[in-house]
């Protein structure tokens, strides 16, 4: 016998769109929602039920003026880049789509569907950047390779030589010599980092982030107040723990560095689960979100389309290491590293994919 038909009913169908639809009644209350929705919103169905469509869109006025007039003359209207305002959330840019949706006794409630038309800019944007950084480190670690070849014959005659010294202020440069050429290999090292064989498990993504804060609370100068906010029901994410944590202690290092010369300086940790998220071209119906963020002067505009890359950096006491790294750590995940800044807000968002533990872990054509 062959395999029964599929017939995915409605209701399964609108569940999984990655469209947002809202439904509203004759006066425009919110009834119901998907759970797009509900993450485009950042509110969810129980508390967001019997809104009113302005409470949705707030100040947007000419929005709630069409779909009145959507109700009192039937037909389908496009409203095009609206800004959405979230509550402690960033603002996204929307198409929105309202429709009549007939109701009992013969009335018209409202249909809303919401489209982010940031999101192609953002999947492009995202797709870029993740193979200019693979291309980036290939480059880097052929380098690297070739460097680290004459840096020890370099050092293996620098040895050679100070055996046939017999002046000690002579054999003090030879010190200097293997000294430096120890650092210059430590560094190569970091810049061919991560090499080998990886755990990858189930991570309780909190814990991670716990151990991160308590690091750097005990190096954060006492102005620095070090804050956390997690969403409690995300599942656990399939990663290498130690390499998460040099993750987040990276990314929160730069964050404590931003405000430290501040007298209310802020570091926060927080967790949010994404729905519908694409990331290098593929849909995930779920994924973790980790942001650092912190309250300092921010990171100037021309500054942040190199920030990822290795030895760029703004501190004089800095390597440029931290985010290179911390980004090649986050591509091996399979996730994608995206940053927003202005003055006085300064957000690292970390996207990895939930995905079944089951599933065997995420292995990349280029590792060497």
């Amino acid at each position: 016998m062959g395999d029964a038909p599929f017939h995915p009913g409605s209701d399964q169908i609108v569940e999984s769109l990655a469209t947002a639809v809202a439904a509203f009644d004759p006066s425009l209350r919110l009834v119901w929602m998907n759970p797009a929705a509900e993450e485009l919103f950042a509110l969810g169905l129980r508390q967001g039920q019997r809104l009113r469509l302005a409470d949705l869109f707030p100040g947007r006025t000419e929005l709630v003026q069409r779909a009145e007039e959507v109700l009192q003359w039937p037909r389908m209207v496009s409203e095009r880049e609206t800004w959405l305002q979230r509550p402690g959330a960033p603002d996204r840019l929307v198409d929105v789509t309202l429709s009549p949706l007939p109701v009992e006794d013969g009335n018209l409630g409202l249909l809303a569907e919401a489209t982010l038309t940031d999101r192609r800019s953002r999947i492009a944007q995202e797709g870029r950047r993740i193979e200019e950084q693979r291309a980036v480190r290939r480059v880097i670690r052929g380098l690297a390779h070739e460097v680290k070849n004459p840096l020890g014959g370099l050092r293996g005659a620098t040895q050679l030589l100070a055996r046939h010294l017999d002046d000690p202020d002579l054999a003090e440069y030879t010190e200097v010599i293997d000294r430096e050429v120890d650092r210059l290999l430590k560094l190569l090292d970091q810049l061919q980092a991560p090499q080998g064989d990886r755990s990858h498990g189930p991570v309780n993504i909190h814990a991670a982030l716990e151990r991160v804060r308590r690091l750097v609370q005990a190096e954060a100068p006492e102005s620095v107040a070090i804050q956390s906010d997690y969403d409690p029901s995300l599942p656990e994410v399939v990663a290498d723990f130690d390499q998460l944590v040099q993750v987040f202690l990276n990314l929160a290092r730069n964050a404590i560095q931003a405000v430290a010369e501040q007298p209310d300086g802020r570091v926060a940790l927080r967790t949010r689960v994404e729905r519908n998220f694409t990331i290098d071209g593929e849909l995930h119906r779920l994924a973790l979100r980790v942001e650092v963020a912190d309250n300092g002067p921010g990171i100037p505009e021309e500054e942040r389309s190199q920030i990822f890359y290795p030895l760029v950096t703004s501190r004089a006491e800095g390597r440029g290491l931290g985010l290179a790294i911390a980004q090649d750590l986050v591509t091996h995940h399979g996730g994608v590293i995206d940053l927003h800044s202005e003055r006085g807000a300064t957000v690292f968002q970390v996207i990895l994919p939930l995905a079944d533990p089951t599933d065997p872990p995420r292995i990349d054509s280029e590792e060497p």
